[in-house]
């Protein structure tokens, strides 16, 4: 069965990426439109010229929301609302391209491992993520939660499972849940927490200390894909497997390790 593959597209290899997916039969995300600096200015100018680019490309469409120094479930609502407008708004510039389903960080403050914290960040996180729900669900645009800085992948099965919400679905970082969960936690668990929510998978290599974004073959990278993969295909939700890497080069190469049928 063929693989759902994206490539992360980027202001510098946007167009790269969009002949390689047009190649290889493969998706696109979205990363430019993450960038703050664009949504404050001719955003609109880069919409429609990525709507034209990206209008024969033949696998999925998502996007990668912006995730800065943005913060959900503040207990400060000043920065709630100008968190919930940065989203509300990528909600409605992913609609209008065409785009299914867009990611958001998490956002939970790793070092804060007390029960306060976390007890708080939930409750808080319940009630801001279930009405963007209802705002994504308005747009028919799903929202997948991103692990970054979570150490348990508890802190956001917890937060799906309450929400219980048709728009609200996760994406895991294969590289974040390699460097930031405690120790003890495997990616087998992160898998076996997430596995009804998961919707798309983040994908690169890092040397197992710096969250770097190379291919899959890095001569000092931690993370073995011939063995990630198989787990990831057996998924009750086939998932959106984007491949979140700088160079289109190790992109191109990491494709080998994919089941892409007759366009392989």
């Amino acid at each position: 069965m063929r693989d759902l593959v994206s490539l992360s597209a980027g202001m510098g290899n946007f167009y790269e990426c969009v002949e390689l997916a047009c190649q290889r039969g493969l998706g696109i995300e979205f990363m430019a439109l993450s960038v703050p600096q664009i949504l404050d200015g001719d955003w609109r100018k880069l919409d429609k010229e990525y709507k034209a680019a990206v209008a024969d490309v033949p696998g999925p469409l998502t996007m990668h929301g912006p995730f800065m120094d943005l913060t959900s479930g503040s207990p400060d609502e000043r920065i709630n609302m100008v968190s919930y407008g940065r989203y509300e708004h990528v909600i409605r510039i992913a609609a209008g391209l065409g785009v299914k389903q867009v990611v958001f960080h998490a956002n939970y403050i790793g070092l804060l491992h007390n029960d306060f914290y976390r007890q708080g960040w939930h409750q808080r996180n319940v009630d801001y993520w279930g009405p963007l729900g209802d705002y994504a669900q308005a747009y028919d645009v799903v929202v997948a939660i991103e692990n970054m800085w979570e150490f348990d992948p508890t802190i956001i099965g917890n937060l799906l499972s309450e929400l219980d919400h048709p728009y609200l679905k996760a994406c895991i970082d294969v590289g974040h849940a390699t460097l930031f969960s405690d120790p003890g936690i495997s990616f087998d668990d992160w898998l076996d927490t997430m596995r009804p929510w998961v919707i798309e998978v983040h994908m690169n290599n890092n040397n197992g200390v710096m969250d770097e974004h190379y291919g899959f073959d890095w001569e000092q990278g931690v993370l073995d894909y011939a063995q990630i993969l198989p787990q990831l295909r057996q998924l009750p939700a086939k998932p959106v497997l984007v491949l979140e890497m700088d160079r289109i080069a190790d992109m191109q190469a990491s494709l080998r390790y994919f089941e892409l049928g007759e366009a392989d």
